[in-house]
């Protein structure tokens, strides 16, 4: 799954550092999440949409099958 959250994260000059502590998850979680290379929890999901003031749609995109 694509998402925005390299773009989210530098409009709002953070590091992954950053992102991570905010949303109470390592920067390991906070970088592989950000490289697509791991979905979120839909929980987690809610969580970052939540910080950026954006639904999960916006935040998160699907790869169509």
């Amino acid at each position: 799954m694509k998402n925005r959250l390299k773009v989210l994260r530098a409009e709002r000059d953070w590091t992954q550092a950053d992102l991570a502590s905010a949303l109470q998850v390592s920067r390991q979680t906070a970088n592989a999440i950000e490289k697509g290379k791991f979905d979120p929890s839909l929980p987690l999901a809610i969580k970052i949409a939540r910080l950026f003031n954006l639904t999960v749609e916006e935040v998160f995109i699907v790869d169509e099958v």
